[in-house]
């Protein structure tokens, strides 16, 4: 059994508990959370599950590192303190361990990842033998793994788009959803995560991987934003009321010009109420959220993921899905040598040994 750590339990960490408790192959060692309300919590109920586990929550992280646990889920947020979270997974891979995370950006793309941040993570995998391995949903599998396996059964490729098409009502993180995203703010207050600039820092290197394995060369990375408000005010079950004339809708593409042309594109069409913006693409089946991949060429080729967990939630499944990819590779990364890795390393693979286990 692989001993393996969970730091943070919020939307990605409650799942990742319930992942590493599932996986035949890993022992859940220690959680380590930042709120004191939850330090002494069994992980368990901090998981959402129905049972005890046995392992009560600290905030010690040296205690828990001095352990030198073999595994790190890091699902603490860097959105808003990526310095703080570099640091921590450094600290985490100088102790030995395997990190697995969704919360370094600049990580997802090792190869062309920011010098300030790799050197700093390439000496701490120097200094303790550890590894990384950043991965998500979006950026993640639905712009990495999923859209390169399924161009795969195409024949002449024109152009490849990745959508993420999603009601963010349904998203229990208030502050991501105002505040970097945008929603409820008047349209001339610039939200971050949308800064001109940022979604290539986001989701460019998710470009350049999908570039790199289909042996295109990229001219550059071109962005497109258009923003709608809300017609009427809405109220929403998890964080309250939007008013109407504020922003309700955002659609962007982050696109990879190839001979000119916008080759590679990852779309985003998020609305906080399914009424705004209806001429924009909807999941297909009507619901609150996608994860869609299409392949422009001969044969054309759609693909869409649906995912959902904690009471049908699709922001939650989607949370459980990035989970998933990253967990599930653990095992592969720790009989790996010590190293960074991303997607085009680390392959996807059947989840053994947990057909019909519970």
């Amino acid at each position: 059994m692989i001993p393996t750590v969970v730091w943070g339990t919020g939307n990605v960490g409650r799942a990742a508990i319930r992942a590493v408790t599932a996986h035949p192959l890993l022992s859940l060692v220690a959680v380590l959370v930042s709120s004191p309300a939850k330090v002494g919590k069994d992980a368990g109920e901090l998981g959402g599950l129905d049972r005890r586990l046995g392992v009560t929550a600290t905030d010690d992280v040296d205690g828990v590192l001095s352990r030198a646990p073999r595994a790190v889920v890091y699902a603490a947020s860097g959105d808003v303190r990526p310095d703080g979270a570099i640091e921590d997974i450094g600290r985490a891979v100088r102790a030995g361990a395997v990190v697995v995370t969704p919360s370094v950006y600049g990580m997802y793309d090792c190869t062309n990842a920011p010098p300030e941040i790799r050197d700093v993570l390439l000496e701490s995998v120097r200094a303790g033998g550890g590894s990384l391995f950043v991965s998500g949903v979006d950026p993640g599998w639905a712009n990495d793994v999923l859209p390169l396996l399924v161009s795969g059964l195409g024949s002449d490729i024109d152009a490849v788009r990745c959508q993420e098409v999603f009601d963010y009502s349904t998203y229990d993180q208030e502050e991501a959803v105002r505040h970097l995203i945008g929603m409820g703010h008047p349209l001339d207050y610039q939200p971050l995560m949308i800064a001109e600039g940022i979604p290539t820092m986001i989701w460019g290197g998710q470009l350049r991987m999908m570039a790199r394995a289909l042996g295109a060369e990229l001219d550059g990375i071109e962005e497109t934003l258009e923003r709608r408000p809300l017609e009427t005010s809405v109220v929403t079950a998890t964080m309250g009321e939007f008013a109407a004339g504020t922003q309700g809708a955002v659609r962007f593409e982050v696109q990879g010009i190839v001979a000119g042309e916008p080759r590679i594109v990852i779309e985003h069409i998020t609305r906080i109420h399914a009424g705004c913006a209806p001429d924009w693409p909807v999941p297909p089946d009507g619901g609150a959220g996608a994860h869609r991949v299409i392949i422009e060429g001969h044969p054309r080729i759609e693909v869409t993921v649906e995912a959902t967990d904690e009471g049908e939630n699709r922001a939650a499944g989607g949370n459980a899905t990035a989970v998933g990819r990253l967990v599930n590779a653990i095992d592969w990364l720790v009989e790996a040598e010590p190293g960074l890795y991303d997607a085009l390393d680390v392959p996807l693979r059947p989840a053994v040994g947990r057909l019909g286990k519970k």
